[in-house]
């Protein structure tokens, strides 16, 4: 029989998917440190739980000239604050990557999407997950017989807040 597991997180979330994409492989001193500057800032935010940071993980995009970072958030507003803290890696690795895009344009793609996404309107099923993945290794995974059989039951039965 199938083990299926689902996440435990009830409340608001936001996930936030963020890039890059190399175009001019000729040219890695536009590319390279921008690839570079993801380290360090997802190694802060795993050392600091009061960022609103939950979780990340890193896919290779199918044509092998790029990387996503998927990421796991609090909120939206957690995601914000920290790419405009002044005192954390992101604002000025963000400010070198333009003086750079300047003088190499077009070497390299950058790009997010932020998703907020409120209580009850997310939901996952893990089936024989040997450890928890996507969003349960963000927040932990319970029985998915707890919340419900269909994605729709499991859904539902978040607990939403009070209008």
């Amino acid at each position: 029989m199938t083990e299926l597991t689902t996440h435990q997180h009830d409340g608001d979330l936001a996930v936030f998917l963020i890039g890059a994409r190399v175009n001019r492989l000729w040219r890695p001193d536009g590319w390279l440190p921008a690839f570079a500057a993801m380290g360090p800032m997802l190694a802060e935010l795993w050392k600091d739980p009061s960022s609103g940071f939950l979780h990340a993980r890193t896919v290779i995009d199918g044509d092998l000239r790029g990387v996503t970072v998927i990421q796991y958030w609090r909120s939206a507003e957690d995601i914000y604050r920290y790419a405009n803290a002044e005192d954390h890696s992101h604002r000025p690795a963000w400010l070198a990557f333009y003086r750079r895009a300047k003088k190499v344009p077009g070497a390299v793609t950058i790009w997010h999407e932020t998703y907020s996404v409120p209580a009850g309107g997310h939901e996952s099923l893990y089936g024989d997950a040997p450890k928890p993945i996507g969003l349960a290794r963000a927040t932990g995974s319970i029985p998915a017989r707890r919340r419900g059989r269909t994605a729709r039951e499991r859904i539902r039965s978040q607990v939403r807040p009070e209008n």
